[in-house]
């Protein structure tokens, strides 16, 4: 029997965080059934960031009582808490539902201290000391926590980023005590063998299996197609033992950052070319791509061709 491959997607929260105007919660909900009915793993819904910050996302609480019906057993929903009062937030929609609703919280630094500044406001250092209480309260809650690191190739204001620098975060999220470490090339600036260099840095730092191993926290990768390359980060991740990868349903989502006055970046590898890769590789995921190929297409209908504004990105 062949291995079995987790798949995420993120394109109700990474994929429209970054919009140029407001998508209508009823059609995100229709993305997020859409998802449902495709088989993937886990779903990145929204995210409990102040409206002042990310507008597009100011409907989290509204969008998640509107799925409280429609999530199947077995099927992960996640929401990106910045901070307490996001944690809040979280934990007020399961008490509403009268159910674990969100599964799943993620919280989100960067291996750049330029990019961790001017996209939270705060130092990696501090970022994390912010994610000491958040981290406690939602393991309290029976909750599973992600750690997001940003950056871990190449940042848009500092270059090329050491692995070295990538495994130390990330270490020091795991002593915190996350579930799971989600590694982002935010700007898609990759290759298969830098990707490789810091998987094998941070593998070997943290003690961490590629894969995922009950009761041990797992390794997530998270990739940006800004060059169309990120499939081939996908094989060689495999080859190294990655079980666990996010896409965004028609390639939705691309960190402003990346982006130009004229030409908006690439998003995130699309959950589709993911799932292709995957299965030509000789990995099984459990999604139905023609499910799925049918919430990419509608997932397009949502994504304005338009420069995104700065927000919360992995």
């Amino acid at each position: 029997m062949s291995e079995r491959v987790r798949i995420t997607d993120v394109a109700p929260r990474d994929g429209l965080q970054n919009e140029p105007g407001r998508v209508a919660t009823r059609d995100k909900a229709s993305l997020v059934r859409l998802l449902i009915r495709s088989g993937v793993d886990e779903i990145e819904v929204s995210s409990f960031v102040s409206p002042k910050w990310i507008p597009q996302l100011g409907d989290a609480g509204e969008l998640l009582a509107m799925l409280a019906g429609d999530k199947p057993a077995g099927m992960v929903f996640s929401a990106l808490v910045p901070n307490e009062r996001g944690l809040d937030a979280a934990l007020a929609v399961n008490e509403r539902a009268g159910a674990r609703l969100i599964d799943k919280v993620s919280v989100f630094t960067a291996a750049s201290e330029t990019f961790s500044e001017k996209n939270t406001n705060a130092t990696i250092a501090q970022t994390i000391e912010r994610f000491r209480p958040v981290i406690a309260r939602a393991n309290g809650a029976g909750l599973r926590v992600r750690g997001y690191v940003s950056c871990v190739i190449a940042c848009p204001f500092e270059g090329e980023i050491p692995p070295a620098r990538v495994a130390d975060v990330s270490a020091r999220l795991l002593d915190l005590g996350i579930d799971e470490l989600d590694l982002g090339d935010t700007i898609g600036q990759g290759a298969p063998d830098s990707i490789e260099a810091m998987l094998i840095d941070v593998l070997e730092r943290t003690n961490l299996a590629p894969s995922t191993r009950d009761g041990d926290p797992s390794l997530t990768l998270h990739l940006h197609d800004t060059f169309g390359r990120a499939s081939s980060y996908v094989e060689r991740a495999l080859e190294l033992g990655v079980r666990s990868f996010d896409g965004a349903a028609g390639g939705l989502g691309g960190c402003p950052y990346a982006s130009t006055a004229q030409r908006r970046a690439p998003g995130n590898i699309a959950t589709e070319a993911l799932v292709d890769v995957v299965t030509a590789s000789g990995y099984t995921t459990g999604v139905d791509l023609d499910a799925l190929r049918e919430a990419a297409s509608f997932a397009r209908t949502l994504s304005a061709p338009t420069e995104p504004t700065p927000g919360d990105a992995p």
